[in-house]
């Protein structure tokens, strides 16, 4: 698979031409936003599912609060979406639509409609160029491999300067995740605002930010990719309770 499309072309095919990972386990593949620290404190991070082995594909948007405080914006059930693995460490809700609006190759707009307005300018590197190449070179097996991911993890953190990074680990519902980024492109530059809250400049947070053993990158970084859950078990999993004031819970039997 070629490195050298823009993030817009690249999106658009994992858009037309979905390609699932095989497997008895619960798959999803699309692109998005990793994650993207704000000096101030905010974080935000972008999920597009083209297509998943749970459900419809979906779109979802995570914001977390200077405060540290989490949560979700779905365009589906968020018990066939990211809620389903992280409910116990966000809330959430579902909305009517996440607009996507690409105004070049590498600028991206994100809209929730009376909720946020998120500009991306995205730019390939060549730590970016590295890494895609790796992941779109991997095989099958060693994309299932959590000996291989693990390690992994270390060796993007100082190429990319992403702080601590894990690409297969445990989810706050505790199912175990992998994740494997297949092309990667630098956040460039971005403004968001919140709620009409301003979320300033971007930059690292003081001290990195994580959901279960997720960490959010440090510097942004926009991806074409897959990951993997375990399949739901209800004798170990935090299942998904949609409560009326939308607060988790954990609903794992006792």
């Amino acid at each position: 698979m070629s490195t050298t499309r823009t993030p817009q072309a690249a999106s658009a095919d994992a858009t037309e031409h979905p390609r699932l990972p095989e497997g008895a386990d619960e798959r999803f593949t699309g692109f998005g936003v990793l994650g993207l620290a704000f000096h101030d404190g905010d974080c935000l991070a972008l999920r597009v599912m083209t297509r998943t082995s749970i459900g419809p594909g979906y779109r979802a948007i995570w914001h977390r609060t200077p405060e540290g405080a989490w949560h979700m914006f779905v365009t589906t059930d968020p018990a066939h979406s990211c809620p389903r693995y992280f409910s116990t460490a966000a809330t959430f809700e579902r909305v009517p639509e996440i607009d996507l609006s690409w105004t070049d190759p590498a600028r991206l707009r994100v809209r929730i409609p009376g909720v946020l307005d998120w500009d991306l300018r995205l730019r390939a590197t060549p730590a970016t160029r590295t890494m895609s190449a790796l992941g779109s070179s991997l095989p099958a097996a060693a994309r299932r491999s959590d000996p291989l991911l693990r390690a992994m993890g270390p060796m993007v953190r100082p190429i990319l300067r992403t702080g601590r990074m894990r690409m297969a680990g445990a989810a706050p519902n505790r199912q175990r995740f992998q994740v494997v980024p297949t092309q990667l492109w630098r956040v460039a530059a971005s403004t968001a605002s919140i709620h009409g809250r301003d979320l300033g400049p971007i930059g690292a947070l003081d001290r990195q930010s994580r959901l279960g053993d997720f960490w959010m990158p440090q510097h942004g970084l926009f991806y074409i990719g897959d990951a993997r859950f375990s399949a739901f078990d209800p004798a170990e999993h935090a299942a998904v309770v949609v409560p009326a004031d939308g607060r988790p819970e954990d609903a794992r039997p006792r």
